[in-house]
């Protein structure tokens, strides 16, 4: 853009004698200067919705037409209109999250308030159909647990209604009818039993003792962040 520079110093005929050729105004100067006028015009910007082209800069403290925070046009945005987009960006409940700054959104942003949320605990989602997160904000569980040492103890008993062996004759029996293997019998009458005898076994089983009696740690893997909580 150019700016308008005067060509003729008129202001200067003024102090000539008359008579001075110089004194006169030609027609040639006025045609100069109205040229020059209208060039300097024509690479001008119109106040109303200008048109700008290669790098425009905007001077410190310009004041503009803030837009709709929905307004997605290549208008100029005012330091208002980006607020107002943060703010639709983290309405009330919001929870602003940060893993190393520990300064309030409120300061950060620029805008709401904010208090510190959910310290020592982590989120889990809305679940409409579990009594345990059915209802938004609703705490529970514990970050320690306690399991008591105990002990069980079981008893079996083996019952036994008692048992013989057959013993097969043993055809090189003595006169006397006693076989070689310490049984008596009489060789044609077959097989003899032995007395009957019983196991008596009882078995008593315990098993170690489990648990301990003090709280455990009760801890999913987690990561530390601060949180903060939009409440106006």
């Amino acid at each position: 853009m150019s700016n308008y520079t005067k060509a003729t110093n008129f202001a200067t005929k003024d102090a000539l004698v008359s008579g001075n050729a110089l004194k006169i105004v030609k027609g040639t100067e006025i045609d100069t200067e109205f040229n020059n006028i209208a060039t300097a015009i024509a690479t001008k910007a119109d106040l109303a919705s200008p048109t700008f082209t290669g790098t425009p800069t905007l001077p410190t403290g310009t004041i503009a037409v803030t837009q709709s925070s929905a307004n997605s046009s290549t208008a100029v945005a005012t330091t208002a209109f980006v607020q107002a987009v943060l703010a639709t960006l983290h309405p009330v409940g919001s929870i602003y999250i940060n893993a190393t700054n520990s300064t309030n959104p409120a300061t950060l942003l620029g805008f709401g308030t904010w208090t510190a949320f959910g310290a020592g605990r982590v989120m889990v989602g809305f679940d409409s159909g579990n009594a345990l997160f059915d209802v938004a904000e609703e705490t529970g569980g514990s970050a320690n647990a306690t399991l008591p040492s105990h002990t069980h103890t079981a008893t079996s008993t083996v019952t036994d209604a008692g048992h013989f062996h057959n013993v097969g004759a043993d055809v090189n029996q003595a006169a006397n009818g006693a076989g070689r293997n310490g049984v008596s019998g009489n060789p044609a009458t077959g097989p003899q039993p032995t007395s009957t005898v019983t196991t008596g076994i009882t078995v008593a089983t315990t098993n170690s003792t489990e648990g301990a009696s003090a709280t455990n740690a009760n801890y999913q893997p987690y990561i530390t962040v601060y949180m903060w909580k939009r409440t106006a």
